[in-house]
């Protein structure tokens, strides 16, 4: 089940941090949260498929705190999610507390490329790197059309070379599929 309560409490944390001063596109947006029961796998570790749900709300926090959100609002654009790889490297126990950090790390004409990680006890637990676009009418909108909008229309922010490399290694991997 989605967390619901989750997101809508950071949602509102966001809200409310945004009117002292919101965030740049860029900067590190940070969020904490514990591991719950219902978070779980048959292991008593957070579940997989739970942490890619749970980076959610980091991206909406981000989106919420630097005025994205409003921009979304008002263009009624949505946003979705292209490509992600994920690295797992330190169990997620029961109520452990998980703090969350959330950045663009790169941009093209396309795409919005968003780096995360999960902290435990000042170790990192998983990381992801995300290939994310802003959408229309079941479109991607052009990176340069949501800068404007945001009123930063001459923000860039160069790929790193490890960024590039995975995006170039998505593009090799066969599309469809091969069953």
């Amino acid at each position: 089940m989605y967390p619901v309560i989750r997101l809508l409490t950071s949602s509102w944390k966001a809200k409310r941090s945004q009117t002292q001063g919101p965030i740049d596109f860029a900067d590190v947006g940070e969020i904490t949260f514990h591991c719950h029961p219902w978070d779980l796998d048959m292991f008593m570790e957070m579940n997989n498929g739970r942490v890619l749900t749970l980076y959610d709300l980091g991206r909406f926090d981000l989106t919420i705190r630097s005025g994205l959100w409003d921009g979304l609002k008002s263009q009624k654009w949505g946003l979705a999610v292209a490509g992600s790889s994920v690295r797992y490297r330190k169990r997620v126990r029961l109520f452990d507390k998980v703090t969350m950090r959330s950045q663009v790390v790169a941009i093209d004409e396309r795409w919005f490329y968003v780096a995360q990680s999960m902290w435990v006890r000042g170790e990192p637990a998983s990381s992801v790197l995300l290939r994310t676009c802003i959408t229309a009418k079941g479109r991607s909108v052009p990176t340069q059309e949501v800068c404007d909008v945001l009123g930063a229309p001459e923000w860039t922010l160069p790929m790193p070379d490890w960024v590039k490399d995975w995006e170039q290694a998505d593009k090799e991997r066969p599309w469809p599929p091969k069953p």
